[in-house]
């Protein structure tokens, strides 16, 4: 009864730890990847490690159980010891000798099925993200129109009969491992009854207690077998938690410093001099002694071909590169010195590939500032604002639709119309801080019609105000004309700026991209040959 009840409770404190240990774990774990340096989620090196903690909440878990398991293994192991070393003494060692080779063989089969799993790691990822684009929305029309479908599941069949052979691998591995472990224990266990056997030859023990030592023997060897087996569980499930731990530490090393220097509440300008940035990966940089200035109140564009350098200088300028040579200054200040989540509290951002969040439309606008409480009625000004009205108004329930099609009743919005809810997002955040910021817009009329195209630019640049600046990274000519100033990037250097009509004038880099895109246009002329770029002098 008393060891029912013991079992019982021990099952119960179990049941509710373990979700717990696994909670903490993973908040720990999600905490530590979204406070990272962007820098580190571009490593390589380091995204493999986050997918290897991704198994230690789910071991550290499995660990509670084992635990409880081994404490009543090693009380029931315990009794048995303190039965056979009065029995005889010679016993106890005996017993030990036939759990060893189980445990070695255990111990032997975990190491080799964990160094499998990290050797496979990118492997398991790369199957899983085959198997996402056969089944996923967004892959759902190229798959079945260009026949992507046979193919993806012939690459997927490839790769899963490759890590169906390492299965096989480490099934026969642990096969013979184990029999040879079995073998070993069986000759412990022939020569523990050899020993009794002498034992009653030589008179040092008569027949009951051999049979109550034999009785012993055999429960004395299930409880330490199942004592190594829980020890080995252990062992194995520290494994992935050790790799949890050395996550944690090496994302506490890379994580975004929190403190600093306050932001200036204002700020005249913001000034990158001569910023130099490359990536690890790289031989060259992506950015080479890169000037420009944003003053407040202004609207400056930056352009260049794809590989120029605009999303890195883009990433420069939100505060999440830092740069490695030269320096970004808000006003006088160097950002380097700055609390950094003050400086992102200063800067509003809207990309081509936005996050289209699967919450309400509500929701969607407001995850702009998230802190920041609001109603229906107080979104409407931004929804106004970016052209929006018209989509939420088709939604069944307005701004609490919920835009996610993998749910039930969802809807799915149009890239054009996705882009008006990222703007509107973007206002919603710009309107909520009379700070002095920044507000950088990349592409952000990729999916848009030449008239909404038209009428975003035009919004985007009245976002412009006495405590903005506004920054338009963008390859579509005829939304920078009205740019306050226009800076070129070629090969991640600043090749020219200046304002439209200098640039058109001075027949460089500019003036040759927006003949080739005007003469798209134009039915009877021919595309120019753009003119060789020079490279402004940094200084």
């Amino acid at each position: 009864v008393v060891n029912s009840a013991l079992s019982a409770w021990s099952t119960s404190r179990a049941g509710r730890l373990e979700p717990m240990v696994e909670r903490i774990a993973t908040t720990q774990y999600l905490a530590a990847a979204a406070s990272v340096e962007l820098e580190a989620i571009d490593d390589p090196d380091f995204r493999r490690l986050v997918d290897v903690a991704q198994y230690g909440p789910g071991s550290a878990r499995r660990m509670i159980g084992a635990c409880v398991a081994a404490l009543n293994g090693l009380i029931s192991l315990i009794a048995t010891a303190g039965v056979l070393a009065v029995l005889h003494p010679v016993l106890l060692p005996m017993l030990i000798l036939i759990a060893a080779p189980r445990g070695w063989g255990a111990m032997r089969v975990a190491q080799e099925r964990y160094v499998s799993v990290m050797s496979w790691i990118e492997h398991v990822r790369a199957s899983r993200l085959i198997g996402n684009l056969l089944t996923e929305r967004s892959a759902a029309q190229e798959v079945r129109l260009h026949a992507v479908g046979a193919f993806l599941l012939s690459r997927y069949q490839r790769m899963a009969e490759s890590a169906e052979a390492e299965q096989e691998r480490l099934a026969s591995s642990k096969a013979l491992t184990e029999w040879v472990a079995s073998a070993l224990s069986g000759l412990a266990m022939a020569a523990t009854y050899g020993a009794m056997f002498w034992l009653i030859l030589a008179g040092h023990m008569s027949l009951a207690i051999a049979g109550t030592a034999v009785i012993a023997v055999r429960t004395g060897s299930a409880s330490l077998g199942g004592l190594v087996m829980n020890i080995n569980q252990l062992h194995e499930e520290s494994l992935y938690v050790r790799d949890h731990g050395r996550f944690l530490t090496q994302a506490a090393q890379r994580t975004i410093p929190a403190g600093g220097n306050p932001v200036p509440e204002e700020i005249k300008e913001i000034v990158l001099d001569r910023v130099t940035y490359r990536y690890p990966d790289r031989d060259t940089a992506a950015l080479d002694q890169v000037s420009l200035t944003l003053p407040m109140g202004s609207v400056t564009a930056v352009v260049g071909e794809n590989g120029s350098g605009k999303s890195t200088l883009m990433k420069i300028l939100s505060g999440m590169l830092l740069p490695q040579a030269g320096a970004l200054r808000w006003g006088e200040a160097d950002v380097t010195g700055l609390d950094r989540f003050q400086v992102f509290e200063r800067v509003s951002l809207l990309t081509q590939d936005f996050q289209r969040w699967p919450v309400t439309a509500a929701l969607n606008i407001r995850l702009g500032r998230p802190a920041h409480a609001a109603t229906p009625q107080d979104l409407q000004p931004s929804v106004d604002y970016a052209g929006a009205g018209p989509v939420i108004a088709k939604l069944p329930d307005g701004l609490r639709s919920l835009l996610a099609r993998m749910f039930r009743g969802a809807i799915e919005l149009s890239g054009g119309e996705w882009q008006k809810v990222g703007l509107a997002r973007t206002h919603w955040r710009s309107s909520t801080s009379q700070a002095d910021s920044v507000l950088i817009v990349d592409e952000p009329t990729s999916a848009l019609d030449p008239e909404a195209e038209i009428e975003a630019f035009d919004r985007i640049r009245r976002l412009a105000a006495p405590n903005r600046a506004v920054v338009l990274v963008t390859h579509r000519m005829s939304g920078v004309r009205h740019a306050d100033r226009i800076y070129v990037l070629t090969h991640g250097r600043l090749a020219e700026h200046g304002t439209h009509d200098e640039l058109i004038a001075a027949r460089g880099r500019y003036a040759a991209m927006f003949d080739a895109q005007a003469a798209q246009y134009a039915p009877t002329a021919s595309i120019p040959k753009p003119a060789a770029p020079t490279v402004a002098d940094p200084a």
